[in-house]
């Protein structure tokens, strides 16, 4: 029997290299796999269910389950996840030196429901008692105007959200001052390009990122693999094939990042680096899985809950595909 055709649309992970360039093989899949942005991801595949198989936004993917759009089998395979202390960009000029200084500031986010949005809200809320009605909110493109949220929501009651006009940039506004402050996961153009005028808000991020890490052992997920369902209802078995493809690459991919003899990273101390990062998190610092990853996600849970972005508790177990959620032992 011919192996099944599937269409799987992520990034250029070093953690899924191997299954676009063919070393790791999904069992009874043939898989073209496009590299493209993941905002072009999202998008297509949040509006239009294009592709197959997709890397998600777990935000969005949680807010479209809750309001009942559950056109996905979630696999538990996290390709994106990262600290977001070092996604607060500042205006020089706006007199923010601490967290708690963004109170009545004007913050920009290019999507409001994004999950680094969501994730930053909680931890202003949790580790620095900063509300999300305690700042006015402005959403619109970073670096192109018109951008949009992914998905539609009803906007919390205090919460003052305002789109940026249609020809403006927050990239414009963050580096003139019209806006305080930016939260997004990519850096904005300015500060690229070394504006005296933005800056970090958390200039030593690395050390507060570890620190957050201690105190909670949080490492927050970002993205989710999910499977049209129309394709997991008519081949179950893909979503155990795809898991253990996934698993398999990050396996290599990590192998690879821990051998000495060769610097395959231009980076001359990725080896100190790796050692720093394993003996602060652990062997396993990047699980897949949805038991492993069970206390992230009811976080991420909890603060769309808390953010009013989801209206009722989810059983966060049943979006994922049932076959990936326990494996065979011998």
């Amino acid at each position: 029997m011919a192996d099944i055709k599937l269409t799987l649309a992520c990034e250029d992970y070093d953690r899924t290299r191997a299954l676009r360039d063919g070393t790791v093989k999904a069992e009874g899949i043939d898989l073209n796999y496009l590299m493209l942005p993941v905002e072009e991801i999202f998008w297509r595949m949040l509006k239009f269910e294009e592709f197959d198989v997709a890397e998600l936004s777990m935000g969005a993917f949680l807010v479209a389950a809750s309001q009942g759009r559950r056109p996905f089998a979630a696999i538990p395979v996290f390709p994106s996840r990262t600290f977001r202390h070092r996604c607060i960009f500042v205006h020089a000029g706006a007199t923010i030196e601490r967290p708690e200084d963004l109170r009545g500031k004007r913050v920009g986010v290019p999507e409001y429901t994004m999950t680094a949005s969501v994730w930053l809200r909680g931890l202003l809320q949790h580790e620095y008692g900063v509300a999300p009605e305690e700042i006015h909110w402005l959403q619109g493109g970073e670096e192109q105007p018109g951008r949009k949220d992914r998905v539609d929501f009803e906007l919390p009651r205090g919460v003052r959200l305002d789109v940026i006009p249609q020809d403006r940039t927050l990239n414009e506004m963050i580096e003139s001052g019209e806006i305080d402050a930016l939260m997004s996961p990519r850096m904005p153009s300015c500060f690229l390009r070394g504006s005296p005028r933005v800056r970090r808000l958390f200039p030593d991020f690395k050390r507060v990122e570890m620190d957050y890490f201690r105190r909670t052992g949080i490492f927050p997920i970002m993205h989710v693999i999910a499977i049209r369902m129309p394709v997991y209802a008519e081949n179950p078995w893909v979503a155990q094939s795809l898991f253990k493809a996934f698993c398999e690459a990050k396996d290599r991919c990590f192998s690879r990042l821990y051998d000495t003899n060769v610097l395959r990273i231009s980076l001359p101390w990725t080896d100190a680096e790796y050692e720093e990062t394993r003996q602060l998190m652990g062997g396993d610092y990047w699980p897949y899985g949805y038991a492993a990853n069970r206390p992230v996600l009811e976080t991420l849970h909890s603060y769309l809950l808390e953010q009013g972005l989801i209206k009722q508790k989810l059983d966060l177990e049943k979006l994922f595909a049932v076959n990936t959620l326990d494996a065979f032992k011998i």
